[in-house]
């Protein structure tokens, strides 16, 4: 009597177990549900405070003009002055009997531009669906705390996922082969299998996260009554999603292709650092460089930081509508060379014991 012998999975079952395998083991991860949990409570707190604030700070008296007012009448906590020309709404602004001047700007993205004296509050900007032109009378150092918010924002869950993930995953691979595991598991599935599954399914945790950001965002704002700034993030953070998706694909198939050449866990920094720091130079250009409009482009463009650098300057209305699918374009370019040199990393340094895997060895087998 003979038993028929199973039948092997096929590349796409092997990819999917690796992945259920990865998404398992972060989920039992105590480290990973705290800290994630921790996050989310942090994020959530922050939008219904920040939006709170807002809603509940007193009128602030704005200077209109005939031209100008269409564009405030909807917007909340406005304790508005009709004047009849710029020049009388600067003289309230000088004299500080108004916090601010509305005026018609066809140059600016929203139709208009917001004149202060010194400085104008955050607050008020938020009320806006999108960031206005500001013009100060008296300009002083400093910088737009609304597109600063911004900047921390997506720099800040940027850098979070991509460096926690990216070091799980490097962790994950030299883990298996510092205990000999990764022998067993190659014997049942591809190494190529096993690389894209490790990378799917951070993908689909690391993206998990993002979308309940997003949610928390969307919720947040909601309660709050800050409908106006919700509609002014809604494209950005939609982008952000688009763009982080490739970006994770990338760095987390260089990760685990770097974490491939060492045998040892005290050895990981030595190949990874590299990709820690491609994932941290955004998150620094993005706050320091804001308000400047010639990094951002650059950065809108450079594959690496293309997923924070192209939803800034969408958030700011500083972009032409083929931008972003041109940046979108050179990423998802760059991620599959990346995904193919990755790959070819993996394969040849994977079950190499020992010394560090040199980078031309790995490429070159």
């Amino acid at each position: 009597m003979s038993t028929a012998t199973p039948a092997a999975p096929t590349t796409a079952q092997s990819v999917w177990l690796v992945a259920e395998r990865e998404i398992g083991s972060k989920l039992r991860s105590k480290a990973f549900v705290i800290s994630s949990a921790i996050l989310m409570l942090v994020s959530l707190a922050g939008v219904i405070w920040a939006g709170f604030a807002a809603g509940s700070s007193s009128e602030t008296p704005v200077a209109v003009t005939s031209d100008s007012a269409r564009y405030v009448e909807q917007v909340p906590n406005l304790e508005l002055t009709q004047v009849a020309s710029r020049g009388e709404a600067e003289e309230l602004v000088r004299a500080g009997d108004v916090d601010v001047a509305i005026l018609a700007d066809p140059a600016s993205p929203v139709g208009f531009s917001v004149l202060g004296d010194e400085g104008v509050s955050s607050t008020l900007l938020m009320q806006f669906a999108q960031v206005p032109t500001v013009e100060l009378l008296q300009p002083q150092d400093g910088v737009a705390a609304l597109g600063f918010i911004a900047a921390i924002g997506f720099g800040v869950v940027f850098l979070f996922a991509a460096s926690m993930f990216g070091g799980t995953i490097a962790q994950s691979v030299v883990e298996e082969k510092q205990t000999r595991v990764v022998e067993l598991l190659i014997s049942a599935v591809p190494v190529r299998a096993l690389l894209a599954g490790k990378v799917i399914g951070n993908t689909i945790l690391a993206m998990g996260q993002i979308f309940v950001l997003a949610a928390i965002a969307v919720v947040g704002l909601t309660v709050t009554g800050q409908t106006a700034l919700l509609q002014g993030l809604g494209a950005p953070i939609a982008w952000f999603g688009v763009f982080f998706l490739f970006g994770f694909v990338l760095l987390a198939s260089l990760f685990a292709a770097a974490a491939s050449m060492v045998s040892r866990q005290e050895d990981i920094g030595s190949t990874t650092t590299p990709l820690t720091m491609l994932v941290m130079a955004p998150y620094f250009l993005v706050i320091f460089f804001f308000d400047n409009p010639l990094v951002l482009g650059i950065m809108s463009y450079v594959p690496f930081s293309a997923p924070v650098g192209m939803p800034m300057r969408i958030f700011l209305g500083d972009t032409q509508w083929w931008e972003p699918l041109l940046s979108l374009a050179i990423l998802v370019a760059t991620c599959v060379a990346a995904i193919v040199v990755g790959a070819k990393i993996y394969q040849n340094s994977l079950l190499r014991m020992g010394a560090r895997v040199k980078l031309r060895e790995a490429l070159s087998r």
